[in-house]
């Protein structure tokens, strides 16, 4: 199963201090908008999001379809088939992408442990 890009969108207090302290330890602005509260911050193929006040907890995201530049696979598993997989596998998904549907979309489901887990495809 390819997933795409991962990334860990971390639920942040204060974005420009977050922005500060990523920026300190290698980090760089990739993508995003610092007056809507969130930002994409990139460290060669390492992503991380960090987003103030949108949710309550961190969150695991793959994005299937992009790489690491948020540039087209030619090769990657579409977000609907990847949730008819997880369902078929039993697991049980918090929010489902609709499945008639081609292009964008989006499930998310949650782990034993409840980590949030977003498959989040833009393309």
């Amino acid at each position: 199963m390819k997933l795409g890009i991962f990334s860990a969108s971390l639920a942040v207090k204060d974005i420009h201090a977050s922005k500060e302290f990523y920026e300190y330890i290698g980090f760089s602005v990739f993508a995003g908008d610092l007056e809507k509260n969130y930002l994409i911050m990139k460290n060669e193929k390492t992503l991380i999001g960090l987003f103030q006040g949108m949710f309550e907890n961190n969150i695991l995201t793959f994005n299937p379809g992009w790489d690491e530049n948020a540039q087209p696979l030619d090769s990657y598993n579409d977000v609907r088939e990847i949730q008819k997989h997880l369902k078929i596998k039993g697991i049980k998904l918090e929010t489902e992408a609709d499945e008639t549907t081609t292009g964008p979309a989006s499930f998310v489901v949650m782990d034993p442990d409840g980590n949030t887990i977003l498959i989040d495809q833009h393309i």
